[in-house]
């Protein structure tokens, strides 16, 4: 992605895991996972959103890594519908936190594009089954249509995250925003809306990034 960008191939539940790590100029203030879209579909971590995800971390202070799901790149494994992409995104969240040398409560931000942000919903439900605090969530388009994308929020008004943003396009032809509506209307999840946007956001990855990083900066420390 830039100079401050590293690839790295580590031992996964799959064997070989393939991922990038993303770092400020700074000591990182947290942590952020990236997850990219379907495997089967063409998605990579180099994809435009999840890279646009990253650049928008790492401009808030955070150390962005980005895996690439078992069977895509130099990743070994199979495509297994959401299950074992989640170990993946665990492993890489993992790994990146070792490495970096962060500690065990460092602010985490779990955030995922399409199929990555089903598969960024399912860890941050099981972070919080776990009781570690998933500090933001953030999902750009994400795929309820074709998948059981887990509810931010239960009847008693618990919630996945501390800080929860979902994205998504007018005009997305992949994830239909009505679908979106449909997911997010009996969690009362509110839903930010780009007027003409498609599904990958072509010509409006510069926006999506800033609308990420100013809604980071309306929330407390």
């Amino acid at each position: 992605m830039n100079s401050s960008t590293r690839r790295e191939r580590i031992a996964g539940p799959a064997g070989t895991l393939e991922l990038a790590i993303d770092l400020p100029a700074q000591a990182p203030r947290g942590l952020a996972v990236v997850a990219h879209p379907h495997p089967l579909q063409g998605g990579t971590l180099d994809n435009k959103v999840a890279q646009t995800l990253a650049r928008a971390w790492v401009q808030l202070g955070y150390a962005a890594v980005r895996p690439n799901f078992r069977g895509v790149g130099a990743s070994e494994g199979r495509y297994t519908e959401g299950l074992g992409e989640t170990e993946d995104l665990r492993a890489a969240m993992l790994h990146a936190q070792a490495e970096l040398g962060l500690a065990q409560d460092v602010l985490l931000a779990i955030s995922g594009f399409s199929f990555g942000g089903f598969v960024a919903a399912r860890l941050c439900a099981q972070l919080r089954e776990q009781a570690r605090d998933v500090h933001h969530l953030c999902l750009v388009a994400p795929a309820v249509a074709s998948f059981a994308v887990p509810a931010l929020r239960d009847e008693a008004g618990a919630t996945l995250a501390r800080r929860m943003l979902v994205v998504h396009g007018e005009a997305d032809d992949v994830v239909p925003l009505s679908a979106t509506m449909d997911w997010a209307r009996p969690q009362a999840q509110p839903v930010l809306v780009v007027p003409g946007a498609g599904h990958f956001f072509h010509g409006m990855l510069t926006p999506l990034k800033q609308w990420v990083c100013a809604w980071h900066a309306t929330l407390p420390d």
